[in-house]
């Protein structure tokens, strides 16, 4: 690790990224935040921020606190990255035309010409599971959705897609967290489809009225670079289906195991969006990823060299009471949980997730106007990693209104 860290914080021997508290990690993360403005991880050499008006100021801050020097634990600043930065792992100036092609890809405008295509297929697919009444609300529900219809706007075929789309996001947000074992597994696991994800995101073999046509368009005006025309149309589809696959199952989490929020939903169907921004604050899909100081800095009594490596946990910063209150660790879909984390903050706040509020907007709108029940059918299995949180299996029970 670079840079010299003086500090005052407690330290901390637990590893967040274990499997145990991967599986369950708000006890932890409770008494990180209760430890006091930060805490030193020990395992991992690093001051570790957990509350919630912490890790939004380092989120704000671009200048100090840099992406650029990679989001994950290695320093691009002497370590070479893994890939070519991207959107995500980039500063300005090399960002701020990203960002813009980006934010113009998914203005309102275009967002409004996708929502018959995604409304079609959530009717389709509702229609589906109520005829089964018992289904995986991961692989037959919140994976299928964004697979089919973010796929088809981006313009990428569809063949592969299943087979590769969602290990090759596995792997690139493994490049988030600590580089252990279990990096090392879904490196491999990914590995085979670098190559499909390449090729689907090429010029020549994408839809001509697609989203990743249009980022391409970009390219012909001269505004961003062929090559970064490439990486963008690869990051746009992480932007609306990895974490948007994850986000769902675990918004249908959250409502199954609570039948009175459910409820409530049924009696006010206005209130979905309340309660998909409620899952996301309540169960973040991204839950960790690291920043380098820019320079020397003193922040809330911690000294920071210049080029130090600090690790934020907005999956920690959702559930902090100083900013939720005293029932932070429930799930109201009534709460007024806009500001949450995470979508990150910031210039690099996820540019995507107009796509990604879309998508689960028209999914539950149209599962809660036709479901009257749903419920557990059987043991979820938690999805293991050292950034995402969700689940690999999650069969539930479902009765048609």
């Amino acid at each position: 690790m670079s840079g010299e860290i003086e500090h005052n914080l407690p330290v901390m021997e637990d590893d967040p990224y274990s499997a145990e508290n991967l599986a369950d990690p708000y006890p932890l993360f409770k008494r990180m935040r209760d430890a006091g403005h930060g805490v030193w991880l020990e395992k991992y050499g690093v001051p570790a921020f957990t509350r919630f008006d912490m890790v939004r100021e380092i989120l704000v801050d671009h200048a100090t606190f840099l992406s650029g020097a990679g989001v994950g634990p290695r320093n691009y600043h002497h370590q070479p990255p893994w890939r070519k930065p991207g959107i995500l792992d980039s500063d300005p100036p090399m960002h701020t035309p990203l960002r813009t092609a980006m934010a113009d890809v998914v203005s309102p405008r275009n967002m409004r010409t996708l929502r018959e295509g995604f409304q079609t297929f959530a009717t389709e697919l509702v229609d589906r599971i109520l005829d089964e009444r018992e289904f995986d609300a991961i692989t037959e529900f919140a994976e299928q959705f964004p697979l089919r219809v973010f796929g088809d706007a981006v313009g990428i075929p569809r063949a592969g897609r299943k087979e590769n789309l969602l290990a090759h996001g596995a792997m690139n947000f493994s490049q988030f967290g600590p580089e252990d074992a279990r990096y090392e597994q879904y490196m491999a696991a990914g590995a085979h489809t670098v190559d499909w994800v390449t090729n689907a995101c090429a010029r020549e073999n994408l839809t001509s009225d697609g989203l990743g046509a249009k980022i391409w368009a970009h390219a012909d005006a001269g505004a961003i670079e062929p090559e970064e025309a490439a990486v963008l149309v690869r990051a746009l589809l992480s932007a609306g289906l990895d974490t948007t696959a994850l986000s769902i199952g675990n918004t249908a989490g959250c409502l199954a195991s609570r039948p009175q929020q459910w409820a409530r939903l049924r009696e006010n169907p206005r209130l979905v969006r309340f309660a998909i921004d409620e899952a996301l604050r309540f169960e973040s899909p991204f839950q960790s990823f690291f920043r380098t100081t820019s320079r020397a800095v003193d922040f809330h009594g911690v000294r920071l060299a210049e080029d130090s490596k600090l690790v934020v946990f907005p999956g920690a910063s959702n559930r902090d009471e100083r900013r939720w209150g005293s029932d932070a660790d429930q799930y109201d879909v009534e709460r007024q949980a806009g500001g949450h984390l995470a979508f990150g903050m910031g210039i690099h706040q996820c540019v995507g997730q107009p796509i990604a509020r879309l998508e689960s907007e028209v999914l539950f709108g149209e599962l809660v106007k036709r479901t009257a029940s749903i419920e557990p059918s059987g043991p979820p299995v938690p999805f293991l990693h050292n950034t995402l949180r969700g689940w690999v299996s999650l069969p539930l029970r479902v009765v048609p209104a």
